[in-house]
């Protein structure tokens, strides 16, 4: 019977090496192998660039490429592609970090590759070393409070409908908008609806030398970086 090592999924946080946890920094340091996500369409992944510092000299290191597609066949074929190349790299028990920005489990290829491995192989374990999420660091860097007392706080999909994003916008006293790199117009007109343009400031890149921070969400471009988002907070 084949021996397989352990599968860490390590979140790197939102761009700066130094929000990565000490259980991801000990967690890198440790393992035999580095799986990197990239989209098929970029050269570099900025989930490994994060990590470098913290990585072991000569560790191994295996960019997994995942296409930019919604065609279902495409996508699930490349998932079982990745799959077997993390199982072939635990066999005879060595141990495999895959990288993923901000959280594991928010947003993230990680739950991907997690239900196609069970799929595969059940006696892989399987351990995540959760991170800091880009609206985490998002409100550190504005100073401003995601929520508190009584409050509640949304997390929303910015690929969202105008209808939809108006409808959980409402019933929220705080909000994360995610994504918000593909939908802006329609981001823009759902928080005119409710009265909080005003009440939303829009940050890009975060953690990266280009980052910015927007408070006058018309000065947001309506095609923005893909690593972009809105908080808002319900005033009064």
């Amino acid at each position: 019977m084949t021996r397989y090592g352990t599968l860490y999924g390590v979140g790197v946080g939102p761009g700066d090496p130094d929000l990565l946890t000490l259980k991801a920094v000990k967690t890198l340091a440790a393992v035999d192998v580095v799986f990197a996500a990239a989209s098929t369409k970029n050269e570099a992944s900025l989930a490994l660039s994060i990590a470098a510092p913290h990585l072991r000299p000569g560790v191994e290191t295996l960019r997994l490429d995942f296409p930019m597609t919604r065609d279902r066949a495409v996508l699930d074929a490349a998932w079982r592609a990745n799959a077997d190349a993390v199982a072939a790299r635990l066999e005879g028990g060595r141990s495999a970090a895959f990288l993923t920005l901000g959280d594991p489990l928010t947003y993230s290829t990680f739950g991907y590759l997690l239900r196609t491995l069970n799929g595969l192989l059940a006696e892989i374990t399987v351990k995540v070393v959760p991170g800091v999420t880009s609206y985490q660091a998002a409100a550190a860097r504005t100073g401003r409070v995601l929520a508190e007392s009584g409050e509640s706080l949304a997390v929303i999909s910015g690929v969202a409908s105008e209808d939809e994003l108006v409808r959980t916008l409402a019933a929220a006293d705080s909000a994360v908008i995610m994504k918000a790199y593909k939908n802006m117009p329609a981001i823009r007109r759902a928080l005119e609806r409710l009265g909080l343009t005003r009440s939303a400031v829009f940050v890009t890149r975060l953690g990266l030398p280009d980052e910015a921070v927007i408070a006058n969400l018309d000065a947001a471009p309506d095609k923005p970086s893909y690593f972009s988002l809105i908080l808002v907070r319900r005033e009064g």
